[in-house]
């Protein structure tokens, strides 16, 4: 019976139930034909409450393990009951050293029992350990996951943002540039003294667009302490901006409504290159040589309207809700990357209109 319950034991992960139940039954049977317990069973005994608590969960364990050790102690009662009996009839020490004898089975299926319930604690410490690992294997995992969505979410938006850059610098430069290069071929025959200054200029302008796109690119490189730091463009430098488009033949007005206070580094960005972006797409496209630009401060906002007095009419298939082409679709995108909006279109008493709100606070 020992070695039927030593086999059983090989299934003991598998089916740990069943395994239990023939390991007791085995030491039953044992110590019902008149065989003492050996510490071979009560080790079979105490494996199978183990790897029940292990491999099932440890409050069957704790019920199963007492009820096997109850089961046991019957068993070896019920052999000796019939030694007491005897012993009593024969005479009372025969019947006490008998007795004797079952207190100390007792004892030792006590500390069974004990055994037992030892194994099933133990059982449910490993079983709480291996949980424990496993959870902070999948929360590692998770985490590794995470940061690598994050890592790949800040690249796209860091290329996103670079594109915004190169297409603003070079739509701005380029519009100058063709501004300044058709006014000096218009000049060079009649004022070729103003159609020179129109080159130097021009000069000036391409000088600056590769300033800028330098600038720009070196984002894309990785960090070096000892490369020149660009200063980020900003509202302060919106006299130069509009005066860069002076020089290429485009009227501007600015008009500043409310007091004007510092804005963050992104706000500041934002505004200035939606302002650049909006009296680009003027010389551009407006077909005409004015445009107003407007500042208002409020106690959240800045609003900034720029307006032109060009085409009355929109373009055949654009309305006038639409924000079309990577220009405007770019200005909409840094307004809202901020926690702005925009609005664009054209105005029933002629000209285009670009309408930005940003909050002074950072969103």
């Amino acid at each position: 019976m020992s070695a039927l319950a030593s086999l059983a034991l090989l299934w003991r992960r598998r089916y740990p139930r069943a395994v239990l139940g023939v390991t007791t039954a085995c030491g039953m049977a044992i110590a019902a034909s008149g065989f003492e317990l050996s510490v071979i069973s009560a080790g079979e005994a105490l494996v199978a409450v183990y790897s029940l608590g292990r491999w099932v969960d440890a409050r069957t364990a704790k019920v199963a393990g007492p009820v096997a050790a109850v089961a046991l102690v019957i068993s070896t009662c019920f052999r000796h009951s019939d030694a007491i009996l005897t012993g009593a009839r024969i005479s009372l020490v025969a019947g006490l050293l008998v007795a004797g004898l079952l207190v100390a089975g007792l004892l030792v299926a006590g500390l069974l029992v004990a055994g037992l319930l030892v194994a099933g604690a133990l059982a449910e410490a490993t079983r709480n350990r291996a949980d424990y690992l496993a959870a902070l294997h999948a929360r590692a995992e998770l985490a590794e996951r995470t940061r690598e969505d994050e890592a790949r979410q800040r690249v796209g938006e860091e290329r996103v943002r670079i594109a915004r850059e190169l297409h603003d610098i070079v739509a701005h430069h380029m519009a100058l540039a063709h501004a300044q290069a058709s006014t000096a071929a218009y000049l060079l025959q009649s004022k070729p003294e103003q159609a020179q200054e129109m080159l130097d200029q021009l000069a000036d302008t391409t000088a600056a667009a590769l300033r800028e796109l330098e600038a720009t690119v070196g984002l894309l490189r990785e960090d070096d302490s000892d490369a020149p730091l660009e200063p980020t463009p900003g509202l302060d430098q919106l006299p130069e901006l509009l005066a860069s488009f002076e020089r290429a033949g485009l009227a501007t007005t600015l008009i500043v409504s409310g007091a004007s206070r510092p804005l963050s580094p992104g706000t500041d960005l934002t505004a200035y290159r939606i302002i650049q972006e909006a009296l680009t797409n003027v010389t551009k496209h407006a077909g005409t040589a004015n445009a107003t630009v407007r500042l208002v401060y409020s106690r959240l906002l800045l609003t900034i309207c720029v307006v032109d007095d060009g085409k009355a009419e929109p373009v055949r298939g654009e309305e006038d809700s639409e924000i079309a082409g990577y220009g405007l679709i770019g200005m909409n995108e840094r307004a809202a990357s901020v926690g702005g909006h925009l609005r664009a279109g054209h105005r029933p008493d002629g000209g285009f209109e670009v309408t930005t709100e940003l909050p002074l606070e950072p969103q």
